[in-house]
């Protein structure tokens, strides 16, 4: 997932960073961090853990938690 993909994952979503933040179980500066596709302090690159790419994916089916009663 590139921060592109993440910024546009968001919009669909209708989400603010907070929202994204608490949805995925990231603080917000996480989110900050994986949009901007670098560092703040020394711009290395951020990679988006597959973890979290694949949550967003699950969110974006509304897909629970594995084994949660529907």
């Amino acid at each position: 997932m590139t921060p592109d993909d993440f910024k546009a994952w968001r919009a669909t979503m209708g989400l603010s960073q907070q929202a994204a933040a608490d949805a995925l179980g990231i603080s917000k500066g996480s989110v900050e961090l994986y949009e901007a596709g670098k560092r703040r302090d020394d711009g290395r690159p951020v990679v988006i853990p597959k973890t979290v790419a694949l949550a967003c994916a699950a969110l974006y089916h509304k897909l629970g938690p594995w084994g949660a009663k529907t």
